[in-house]
This record gives C-alpha cells, sequence and structure tokens, in this order.
C-alpha cells in the first residue's frame, strides 16, 4: 500500500522515483510541446542573414537544426541535475530563445548579414551568456526587487504573450495558406477534445499523458484526413499549395540515420555592433527567466521558488546560451511553453522531464526522430497549446493573489499590465521610438510589465500594516 502511493506520487514530487516506462511518455510530450518552438528562431534568422534556401548554405542549415535539439537536450539536463552552481534543479525544459530574435535581426540589417555576421551573433551571445551568469550569481541580493506581486505580473504577462501563439498554432499557422480554414480548426479541435477526455475521464498513467495521446491522436487524424481530403488548395490568384495539415513523410525518408553534431560550424566574431544590443537583451531574459522559475514552482510545486532555485536557473540560462553559441545555436532560456505544460499537469518529476531531455539529445543524434516530429501539423500544437499557455496566466494569478490584494498591489498589476503590457504587445505605439527602445520593450510586452512592476513596487509607498 505504501508503495503503490509512493508510485501514484512520484510524478508529482521532483525527486520521486518513477520507472522509465511512465517516465518516458511524460517526458516526450514535453518534447512534443517544445519541438517546433525550439527550431523557429534559428530559421528566422538563418533567413535574415541570408544563409537559407540556397545549396551553398544547405548543409550548414541541416547542421544547425541538428545542433539545436542536441543543444537544448544537454541544457535541459544540466538545469535538472546542475553542475555546482549552474543549474536550479528545478522542471524547467530549455531551448532556443525567441526573445532575441527582434535584436538579432537588427543586428543582422546593420551588418549586412552573410555567415560573418552570424557569426558576430555567436560571438556575442557566448559574452552576453557570460553576463548572465554572473548576474545569476546576485540574484539573492536582488530577490527584494521580485515579491511575489511582480514575479506574477511577469508570469501572468508571460501567459498572455503565449495565449496568442497557440491560437495562431490553432488556426494551422500564420503564415499557413489555408490558416483558418475549417480542416485546422476542426484537427485542433479535435485533439483539445481528446486531451479533455483523457485527462478527465482516465486515472494514472494515461490521465498524466493526456498532452502526449492527444497529439498522438492529431497525427493519427492527420493521416486519415490526407486519405480522404484534397492535400492541395488553390490560392486567389491562383497558385497551388500543400494545406497545412498535411504530413511531409519525404522529410522523414530524407533525413540519415545517424549523424554526430558539429562544434564550431560557424566561426564566433566579437563585433561591438553585435555585443552591446544583445547583452542588454540577456538582462531582459533574466528577468523572464526569474518569471518562468516562479510560474513553474508555484504551478507545480505550489510554494515559492527558492534563492538558490532562481540564482541556478538563471547561471544555467547564461553558462548555456554561451554553450549552445559555440555549436553555432541562439540562446538557450527556460522554455514557457514547458511552463505551461507542468502547471497544466502538475507533473515536476525530474526523471520524466530528464527522459525528454535525451529523446532531444538522440533527436540531436538521429535526425530521422527528429524529422518525424518536425512534421507535425501547426493545429496539432495548437490544439494542446492553448490549454497549456492559458494555464500559465492561471499560475500568475495564483502568485499576485498569495499576499492580499491591497490598493497598492491592485494598482502594481493593473498599471503593469494596462501601460506595460498593452504598450509592449503594440508595438505601433512605439514607431517613433528610438530603435532601441522598440528592440527592447516592443514584441511580447513581457519585459515591459517586468520593469512597470518593479519600479511601481519600488516607488509607491507600502501599505500601513496595521490597517
Amino acid at each position: 500500500m505504501s508503495e503503490e502511493n509512493t508510485s501514484n506520487r512520484a510524478p508529482y514530487e521532483f525527486y520521486g522515483k518513477m520507472p522509465l516506462k511512465q517516465a518516458i511518455p511524460l517526458g516526450l510530450q514535453h518534447v512534443l510541446a517544445m519541438f517546433v518552438g525550439n527550431l523557429t528562431p534559428l530559421l528566422i534568422i538563418c533567413g535574415a542573414c541570408g544563409i537559407s534556401g540556397s545549396e551553398e548554405f544547405a548543409h550548414l542549415q541541416v547542421s544547425l537544426l541538428q545542433n539545436a535539439m542536441f543543444v537544448a537536450g544537454v541544457v535541459t539536463l544540466v538545469q535538472l541535475y546542475a553542475i555546482g552552481p549552474i543549474g536550479g534543479k528545478v522542471p524547467i525544459i530549455m531551448g532556443t530563445s525567441s526573445g532575441f530574435i527582434g535584436v538579432f535581426k537588427s543586428v543582422a540589417d546593420t551588418m549586412g548579414g552573410g555567415v560573418a555576421t552570424y557569426g558576430a551573433i555567436m560571438g556575442a551571445s557566448i559574452i552576453g551568456g557570460l553576463f548572465e551568469g554572473v548576474l545569476g550569481a546576485f540574484i539573492k541580493p536582488l530577490r527584494k526587487f521580485f515579491p511575489s506581486v511582480v514575479t506574477g505580473t511577469v508570469v501572468l504577462s508571460i501567459g498572455l504573450s503565449l495565449i496568442s501563439v497557440g491560437v495562431n498554432s490553432f488556426g494551422g499557422g500564420s503564415s499557413a495558406k489555408d490558416f483558418g480554414s475549417a480542416e485546422n480548426l476542426l484537427l485542433a479541435l479535435f485533439v483539445l477534445i481528446v486531451i479533455l477526455m483523457v485527462k478527465h475521464w482516465t486515472k494514472g498513467l494515461a490521465s498524466n499523458s493526456a498532452i502526449l495521446i492527444g497529439i498522438i491522436a492529431g497525427y493519427a487524424a492527420a493521416v486519415i484526413m490526407g486519405l480522404l481530403l484534397p492535400n492541395s488548395g488553390i490560392t486567389a490568384d491562383g497558385a497551388e499549395y500543400t494545406k497545412a495539415w498535411v504530413l511531409n513523410w519525404n522529410k522523414v525518408a530524407e533525413a540519415s540515420w545517424i549523424s554526430i553534431p558539429e562544434f564550431l560550424p560557424v566561426r564566433p566574431v566579437f563585433d561591438v555592433r553585435a555585443i552591446a544590443p544583445i547583452i542588454i537583451m540577456f538582462i531582459v531574459t533574466a528577468v523572464e527567466t526569474v518569471g518562468d522559475i516562479s510560474g513553474v514552482i508555484e504551478g507545480g510545486m505550489d510554494r515559492e521558488a527558492t534563492d538558490k532555485e532562481l540564482s541556478g536557473g538563471v547561471i544555467c540560462d547564461g553558462i548555456g546560451s554561451s554553450f549552445a553559441a559555440l555549436f553555432g545555436i541562439l540562446p538557450n532560456t527556460s522554455f514557457s511553453q514547458n511552463v505551461g505544460l507542468v502547471t497544466m499537469t502538475k507533473i515536476v518529476n525530474r526523471t520524466a522531464l530528464a527522459s525528454g531531455a535525451v529523446f532531444l539529445i538522440l533527436c540531436g543524434l538521429i535526425p530521422k526522430l527528429g524529422a518525424i516530429i518536425s512534421i507535425m501539423p501547426q493545429a496539432v500544437l495548437g490544439g494542446a497549446a492553448v490549454m497549456m499557455f492559458s494555464s500559465i496566466v492561471v499560475s500568475g494569478i495564483q502568485l499576485i493573489t498569495k499576499e492580499h490584494m491591497t490598493p497598492r498591489n491592485l494598482t502594481i498589476v493593473s498599471v503593469a499590465l494596462g501601460v506595460g503590457y498593452g504598450m509592449g504587445a503594440n508595438t505601433a505605439i512605439l514607431a517613433q521610438t528610438p530603435q532601441a527602445v522598440q528592440l527592447i520593450f516592443g514584441g511580447s510586452g513581457i519585459v515591459p510589465a517586468a520593469l512597470v512592476a518593479i519600479l511601481l513596487n519600488l516607488l509607491l509607498p507600502k501599505d500601513d500594516k496595521n490597517l
């Protein structure tokens, strides 16, 4: 009886003992949740630097995509198990950050593109990552700037920023020619319904693996749709296109079985034009990581993160990003998408997450595995994402309401979300500001919301405790 209870509790305990047959499916759903997001920033920046879409750089791009999976797995294991002060021993999945896309594209425009520019981005990432690592060592004295009302606001902002990403995937991907089509919407809805049914009408491993089962069901549905429905459509100007939900099995067939990740596929270049703006972004991502760790600990473990967890997590962010640059990969940071998965399922077991990290490493060593996951239709991911990302919002609310909602706290949250998040999420309002301001504050709205919350927490008079 005691052993059975221990086994049942293992998924919800970080150090719980779990057999591999239980851990592997729980870890695999983490990989499925972040796989596409882990590769997308790399594709965007390769395009901005002009090193994609041509035979000359075809081998380089394939090598970078392979390295991205390998590096994410390695850095995740360091975050889970820690090497000295590097790693917070927190249930966080690491991956290629999308937060740097704006500043990297600006660097590419300034420096003219090409492999040399990509090398400058890598050189700046090495230095910026080391800088964030040092910053993480001083989290304890900086903790006073992050009470629950501030970290909760940051977590809430992260969740709000991801909801639109989930909805875009729900429709098939905003760049898809058939975005919002009935096929995409019904496929995403089918995945969501399967997840809900498995989550709440089953128990044990099946319930805990609801996301994985939903995504597998989505794959199966896409195969059946491919047999019954037209695979292509015609745009308004008469061009033929392949529908977004169609599985590209040719990509799997063409992928090799074994490939060793290439060290230094691009030679780092140290150029101040890249280093200065990228270091600023590393400060920004440290704030986001504090929010992610706070959110996953609150949502998955029902407590606040400790100084050691925050410090180790931010240090891992930084050192992991420098390590990634040595393999030609953009900065590796905590993945907010997976924070949503943890907060929704409450599964924080280290063995389960580590099995997902090992699978990522295998995808880097066995490209066919990576290809099978990479052909997943965006609508399938979207069916799971809308629920996962919304759970981050709930975690933010839980953090904010841990303390009594005094007029002061209400003001901090209201102004940070209204002015901070609202301004950052609607970039047009920043169009007349200097480019540096647009890079730092535009986009997701997370950074301005965090800064407004921190400033108001410092400036507003403290509540009278006698009231």
